[in-house]
């Protein structure tokens, strides 16, 4: 029996749920999947997701793609400078997917459509579109994070970074106006954004948050076997090496913590696992006991195995996966206070919140010279306030006004 449609714009393929977007993106997927027949359109520039498009057939009546290269999208994101927009606008363009949008609205009378993350607006933005039930979920302030970036920056480096900034800070807010609900992934990302906004828009913006696959990451599973989990103590950090605030955030950590603890316990090992380890995060690897593992098979050993967690982010906006994932597996967390903004978990026994490279040094070598010895408590306060069944409740709210519309 056909549903409703509903077109699905995201920047990047929604599966594998390996990563963050991708995981909130593919559980957004799922969610919607019940109450709509899905025509997805998304780029896929990793090509090893590729051979998951299929498994797309699942949650959608159809799916269309584009390859994106990552060389082609930065120089036609330099395109940018000449005409006004922000650098992400032309870096995700491409006329074929335009083409297929309109198509697609047109041969099906789509009246609704999600978009996911603020480069994809751009499809169906502006008056031909006005008559349609626009979501968009921006997941992030991601002009903050530009921002953010600009001011760790010097030079010609920081001036691009915060002309980014600016440019999409103005596209946000232009996209807020037009768009039925912009959502957000947690209430702290929705406040910020809603504070610089007009109050008539205010009502449009709300926090969606994130949750975890309670039954993957469960410490009763039985994982598969990764020949690079360490059998000595070890900590351990996970997460897509290619974002720059990951790098960052292990780069700080490898020359401002583990240099202390590496005194204290000399057999002990750091690993980093995560896909495309950019050439900075690689160079960690030829430090004393730190592993880079690359692209792992599963994730979950290197949580579940290591005698602690941590998430040093020092740039971040919403809701870290890595921090939800590790304390679903009950592992004892140390993060600084930019990681666990948006989960808002109160400092525990098990739950370190540390923005000093001296004092986090401390809590590691706590737990690798005293090894756990039952349970933290961490995966039952995940069970009670981040399950994806709660956190998604509110998105068929965002739909139900869409008859009103044309």
């Amino acid at each position: 029996m056909s549903k409703e449609p509903l077109l699905f714009l995201c920047h990047r393929i929604p599966y594998p749920p390996n990563k963050g977007d991708k995981i909130r993106s593919f559980n957004i997927l799922k969610m919607l999947k019940e109450s709509f027949d899905v025509h997805l359109g998304c780029f896929i520039d990793d090509p090893f997701d590729k051979c998951y498009q299929p498994a797309l057939n699942d949650y959608c009546v159809e799916v269309f793609s584009r390859d994106q290269n990552k060389t082609l999208a930065k120089i036609k994101g330099l395109t940018s400078f000449i005409t006004g927009k922000p650098i992400t606008l032309p870096y995700y363009f491409d006329q074929s997917m335009q083409q297929w949008v309109n198509a697609t609205i047109s041969r099906h009378h789509i009246k609704n459509v999600f978009v996911y993350s603020s480069s994809m607006a751009q499809y169906c933005q502006g008056a031909r579109y006005d008559h349609m039930h626009r979501v968009i979920d921006f997941v992030d302030v991601d002009s903050d994070k530009w921002r953010q970036y600009a001011e760790k920056k010097q030079g010609i480096s920081r001036w691009v970074y915060q002309r980014e900034f600016q440019q999409l800070s103005r596209y946000e807010d232009i996209i807020c106006e037009q768009f039925d609900y912009s959502l957000f992934v947690s209430p702290d990302e929705a406040s910020l954004f809603a504070s610089r906004q007009k109050q008539a828009h205010q009502s449009k913006i709300h926090g969606v948050l994130n949750g975890v696959d309670i039954d993957f990451f469960d410490p009763d599973n039985q994982f598969s076997v990764e020949t690079l989990v360490p059998d000595v103590p070890f900590i351990s950090f996970t997460g897509a090496m290619d974002y720059w605030a990951n790098i960052d955030a292990v780069v700080w950590f490898v020359n401002e913590v583990w240099p202390i603890v590496i005194k204290q316990c000399p057999d002990a090992k750091f690993v980093i696992a995560g896909g495309n380890p950019s050439n900075q995060v690689k160079l960690l690897a030829k430090r004393k006991g730190v592993i880079v593992t690359g692209r792992v098979n599963d994730v979950r050993p290197f949580i579940a195995q290591a005698q602690c967690v941590v998430a040093p982010l020092r740039i971040a906006r919403g809701i870290q996966n890595k921090v939800l994932e590790a304390m679903a597996l009950d592992k004892a967390v140390v993060c600084t206070s930019m990681a666990m903004e948006g989960i808002n978990a109160p400092a525990t026994e098990h739950i370190h919140i540390e923005d000093d490279a001296l004092v986090s040094a401390k809590l590691c070598i706590d737990y690798l010279e005293k090894p756990m010895d039952g349970k933290t408590g961490n995966r039952e306060w995940i069970l009670q306030h981040f399950t994806w069944s709660n956190t998604l409740q509110p998105l068929a709210d965002y739909y139900s006004d869409s008859g009103e519309k044309g």
